[in-house]
């Protein structure tokens, strides 16, 4: 008799109980896209190198073993390459995959591990039942569409695993929620916007018209869609009301919206929340890792347990989380891809995807259209010129607009008059700023927002960024809103995240220049529900003291040759301009990591490169790492966190505690002795005083502390 796992109450989990469990879980995972016969190979041999007795003595304490290359060695027995190479990596991550001819036995790749377990002559696995063989060939466009199957099959084994582990561990009880089913949540829907039809205004009748395109559109084959609707048209609601009758018209599982890693999240989740039920919802903001080497020990099994695997009815994320889990070799992000299948994508402000990464990003939408049984939604009032891209991944797509005829909508919905500052330095900035009563002014970086608001008078003042975490920002905007309905004095100095569909209506707006879509987006904060005449209702672009951004260069550059011809960025023509010129200015400099030429055409003689495309793949240019506050609420959880009994919806809650850091700023809090390591990219924070609830968490850090007696 062989164990797998042992419970803390000294029960145990025979081997066969797991993978028999784990194939099940990862068959009817794969069958998503038509893979459940490999999902039931993977499950079947991803642990049969526990039946050792050498792996016996690891579970009673004993040293560390190899435990996922005998049944990798099989599955390459059987020609099942890729299969094999995700039972090798169901622990430690997906490996470069190497070269066949080339790569010696021990070379750091899957080729290199599985001629060294043949020179090992690891031993015949003591298991009663024979791997089942897998008929089926899988048929490719190209290796970067296999490498993203590979980890969808990935994810499959990894998130069934886990849950099945989980189920022993727990006794039975697994950390998943009782959500309701996408009939109920369509209904729910229609109940709540019954009330808006037919629009008791000009405006709300125009969204009303959204509306019911959108929801015209879902009964459309799955596929890749467009929807173009000017800023204020109602594209948050309209777009879950087409997700959900799509879903439920295709059989789909679930929604995931996918937000610009600039903007915040918080909004749309609590609207979405407010219509269908808290329970129903989970807004991802952070992935972490919890250094996975190695088996599932006592000591880190909750923390692996407790990572995301979207598996609720409506997810709401970031980009950067959406595209680095696609691109990704680790366990703990990889766990939720294969729920991206059999899902409606909603990509918030399509045009912020990062130019330099347009081809993976744009590769991965294409794909995941194309194989994956995945519809994919382009949503923004700035429509990138993208097709073409498309079809040089999937020929066959052709990206359809959902709302036709909104051109005239955009002169309806403008309700401002631009206006070109010129150049500004910070303290002409604060003069024109203190001359209005309640006024917005959006600068491009964290450290301007933070120089411009101590400029300001305290009264009324506020200041809003990525460093205050999500609760503590939700708390600020409902002030900031109590002050613009009281009439009192207001001044906003926030980054960008507060472009993106967050509801506040300012009647005066200033954005530090910026590609044309963030001026748009800005002008969508100034006079939001049409109260006062466009003409008073004034968006001031400007050129600050500071150097823009390195990733925002190219965006202004657009900008500036789309405004030199007309003046008014609001423009449908204007827009068009822009993007040629933002296309022309990219050139071919869209794949800055090289992670599309990788997989395509390997790298010096090593093919699919899934840790080295990991590595190299960042969305934004500096990695970030994930700060737990423990301040309100998050006390309780950031505790639950450090003992290691925080489960899957603890961690949930606790984004909302969260802060992301970038790399060289979370060393220097780790140095300093200000946050507590729980995981390779995440912290607690164990020095509350360096929050400040006006600027979040400092941007400086001792390198040292010493204690003097």
């Amino acid at each position: 008799m062989f164990f797998s796992h042992i419970r803390k109450d000294g029960n145990k989990q025979t081997v066969e109980a797991h993978l028999q469990g784990t194939a099940d879980l990862c068959s009817s995972f794969a069958a998503k896209f038509s893979e459940a016969e490999r999902g039931r190979l993977l499950g079947l041999a991803h642990d049969i190198g526990k039946t050792s007795y050498e792996f016996q003595k690891r579970l009673e304490g004993g040293p560390k073993v190899d435990h996922s290359t005998a049944g990798a060695l099989e599955c390459a027995k059987q020609n099942e390459m890729f299969v094999a190479c995700c039972i090798a990596g169901h622990h430690g991550g997906l490996q470069d995959f190497g070269n066949m001819r080339i790569d010696p036995p021990g070379a750091p790749t899957l080729v290199g591990r599985l001629k060294k377990g043949q020179e090992k002559q690891i031993p015949t696995y003591h298991w009663k039942e024979s791997l089942p063989a897998v008929e089926k060939e899988p048929v490719f466009r190209d290796t970067f569409s296999q490498s993203l199957w590979t980890r969808m099959l990935y994810s499959c084994l990894v998130d069934a695993d886990y849950l099945d582990t989980e189920a022993f561990m727990s006794s039975g009880s697994v950390g998943r929620g009782n959500y309701d089913s996408i009939p109920e949540l369509l209904n729910r829907l229609g109940k709540y916007i019954e009330p808006w039809f037919p629009g008791s205004s000009e405006l709300n009748q125009y969204r009303c018209e959204v509306l019911h395109q959108c929801l015209c559109m879902a009964s459309e084959q799955q596929g890749i869609f467009s929807l173009t609707v000017p800023t204020g048209g109602g594209k948050t609601v309209a777009s879950l009301a087409f997700a959900l009758k799509h879903a439920q018209q295709n059989h789909l599982d679930r929604v995931i919206y996918v937000i610009p890693y600039t903007s915040i999240i918080e909004q749309n989740a609590d609207v979405f929340r407010k219509i269908l039920g808290d329970h129903n919802v989970v807004e991802h903001h952070s992935n972490i890792d919890f250094g996975e080497e190695g088996e599932a020990t006592k000591e880190n099994i909750a923390h692996r347990l407790a990572t995301e695997n979207w598996d609720a009815p409506v997810i709401v994320t970031t980009a950067v989380q959406f595209f680095e889990s696609l691109y990704s070799n680790r366990p703990s992000r990889c766990r939720k891809l294969h729920n991206i299948s059999r899902s409606v994508v909603i990509f918030d402000e399509a045009q912020m995807l990062p130019a330099c990464h347009l081809e993976p990003c744009v590769g991965a939408i294409a794909n995941l259209t194309a194989f994956f049984n995945t519809t994919t939604v382009l949503c923004t009032a700035t429509q990138p010129a993208l097709s073409d891209i498309v079809k040089s991944f999937c020929p066959e797509l052709e990206i359809r607009e959902i709302c036709t005829g909104t051109a005239p909508m955009y002169e309806k919905f403008q309700r401002v008059t631009y206006r070109d500052g010129g150049r500004m330095s910070d303290d002409m900035l604060c003069r024109e700023l203190m001359d209005q009563n309640q006024v917005l002014c959006i600068v491009n970086t964290r450290k301007a927002a933070q120089q411009i608001f101590e400029k300001l008078p305290q009264e009324g003042r506020f200041h809003l960024s990525t460093l205050m975490y999500p609760e503590h920002r939700k708390r600020i905007l409902t002030q900031i809103r109590k002050r613009l309905a009281d009439g009192k004095i207001c001044r906003v100095v926030s980054t960008s995240l507060i472009e993106a569909g967050v509801d506040v209506d300012f009647p005066a707006v200033y954005r530090e220049m910026a590609g044309l879509d963030s001026i748009i987006q800005a002008a969508g904060r100034c006079n939001r529900e049409g109260k006062h005449p466009a003409e008073k209702s004034i968006v001031t672009y400007y050129e600050g003291d500071r150097q823009p951004p390195i990733l925002q260069r190219i965006n202004i550059g657009a900008a500036r040759e789309a405004l030199s011809i007309k003046s008014n960025p609001g423009d449908p023509e204007t827009i068009r301009r822009y993007f040629v010129a933002w296309r022309s200015l990219m050139g071919n400099q869209m794949d800055k990591s090289n992670t599309v030429k990788y997989l395509r055409n390997g790298i010096r003689g090593c093919i699919f490169p899934f840790e080295t495309v990991a590595k190299q793949f960042h969305f934004i240019d500096s990695a970030t790492c994930v700060v737990y506050i423990p301040l309100e609420e998050g006390a309780l959880l950031c505790r639950k966190i450090i003992e290691g009994t925080a489960d899957r919806s603890d961690f949930r809650q606790a984004g909302q505690y969260s802060v992301n850091v970038y790399e060289q700023h979370f060393r220097e809090l780790l140095q300093a002795g200000y946050i507590r390591q729980v995981g390779e990219n995440a912290a607690v924070l164990s020095n509350p005083d360096i929050y400040d609830f006006c600027m979040g968490l400092t941007m400086q850090a001792d390198k040292g502390t010493g204690l003097f007696i």
